[in-house]
């Protein structure tokens, strides 16, 4: 593995640590008892539901650092998942899970706005 992305994989093991404490928080948070006032009851089921929101997002955020980390042990890191090319360093150092390039990208978030 080049330097570069040694550097990288240290971010992600960082992120993936910080990703797995935030999730175990939300765990316990939605897990917490509700109040016998149904007002309250009404505010804590509101609650609930971001938080569980955040709880997918983050459990979403920690697949996306696993397969990176995943592509890393396989030698795939920093190749495109659509084309085959290299994804540039400036990217990957700035989204480090990401498994496409600026221009592959762009055209699937087209895609799914269609």
């Amino acid at each position: 593995m080049n330097r570069d992305y040694a550097e990288i994989q240290e971010v992600l093991i960082a992120k993936r640590q910080e990703l797995a404490s935030r999730l175990e928080r939300i765990t316990q948070n939605i897990t917490a008892g509700h109040s016998a006032d149904s007002e309250e009851q009404a505010q804590e089921l509101e609650n609930a539901e971001v938080v569980d929101a955040l709880g997918n997002e983050t459990r979403r955020e920690l697949s996306k650092v696993a397969s990176a980390l995943a592509q890393m042990e396989n030698e795939t890191y920093g190749i495109c998942v659509d084309c085959g090319e290299d994804i540039p360093l400036a990217r990957l150092r700035a989204h480090p899970f990401a498994d496409r390039c600026i221009r592959c990208a762009t055209a699937a978030e087209a895609r799914t706005m269609r």
